[in-house]
């Protein structure tokens, strides 16, 4: 009789070869990446990414990724895969990211683009399939965009998401299944999840096909609206407005739930501790330097009654 683990581990191996991953990225190999990634040339004033694991993090290799440079830009960059449909099938896209500077006003999404959009000319106006991900601006727009592209028109969610505001990284996932519902997830929690054809009122749209294709059965009419939303897709990008310091990371398309929930444990979960006690220590680091500017300031009397060096470093963390 084989032992208990033996047989634990074939079941863990089946599970992984019954998983199809359309993309995954962690960018391990270094430089390397430029390979795989181009750089849209459709407007000279798009910002340039590097690759880097920022200013804190918790490995230094594991969470280098994509990070914006400049302030006040816009950025595409796309990767090609090969296409694919989703039809019949579940679709999940996640991927992390991290706004380091503490956004007040940029996007942090990515976009799933048609097989033959032009990557060197990609830009906001390029036809898309999904939209997904963070966007914050101030202190009225902090949500999570799932727009989805159907009948040649784009529906956003109707319901209210809330994205993470922190300077951490932040682990994203949308699922979307074959019997039109689905789920947002935010550090691997659902936050959001329920009908497709409620929650982006698509609901109208079934019931015009079913006017024009009388024959077609309920179950046929799930597949098609689907593979309409996400069908032979090959690019995805991260298109945004953004400050320098954004990072994105551990890329994944899949159809498999489960593969994509281990993924994110082993990537984005076995780094997010580490990175938030490099961060506190850093930040008691930056209060004790502060402070002794301050005393050195009022020794040789030169404190003004400014906002104080160790005020300003106390509040690092307020929005």
């Amino acid at each position: 009789m084989a032992a208990p683990w033996v047989l634990f581990y074939a079941v863990c191996v089946l599970r992984v070869v019954l998983a199809t991953v359309y993309f995954q990225e962690e960018f391990l190999d270094g430089e390397r990446w430029r390979n795989r990634w181009v750089q849209s040339t459709n407007d000279s004033q798009f910002g340039h990414f590097r690759l880097s694991s920022g200013k804190f993090y918790g490995h230094k290799e594991k969470d280098k990724g994509l990070q914006t440079t400049q302030n006040g830009r816009f950025y595409a960059i796309s990767a090609r895969f090969k296409p694919f449909s989703n039809k019949g099938k579940t679709l999940v896209i996640q991927y992390t990211v991290k706004h380091e500077q503490k956004m007040d006003c940029g996007g942090g999404y990515i976009k799933i683009f048609p097989s033959d959009v032009d990557q060197k000319n990609l830009s906001g106006k390029s036809q898309y399939y999904v939209m997904f991900g963070p966007d914050i601006c101030g202190f009225d727009i902090k949500k999570v965009h799932v727009i989805l592209h159907f009948k040649n028109q784009y529906h956003s969610n109707k319901k209210p998401i809330r994205c993470k505001v922190d300077g951490f990284t932040h682990l994203y996932t949308l699922i979307l299944r074959p019997d039109l519902t689905y789920e947002v997830k935010i550090d691997g929690q659902v936050i959001e999840s329920g009908s497709i054809e409620y929650d982006w009122n698509l609901t109208s749209l079934k019931k015009m096909e079913k006017s024009s294709a009388e024959s077609k059965d309920w179950e046929q009419e799930e597949e098609d609206k689907l593979q309409c939303i996400c069908a032979e897709t090959s690019h995805r990008s991260a298109c945004l407005k953004v400050r320098s310091g954004t990072i994105f990371d551990n890329f994944l398309i899949t159809d498999d739930e489960e593969y994509a929930e281990n993924f994110g444990k082993a990537t984005w979960g076995e780094t997010k501790d580490p990175e938030r006690e490099m961060d506190a220590i850093q930040a008691k680091e930056e209060v004790k330097k502060a402070r002794e500017e301050d005393e050195e300031d009022l020794l040789m009397g030169r404190f003004d009654g400014r906002e104080n060096n160790f005020r300003r470093f106390h509040k690092r963390d307020e929005l």
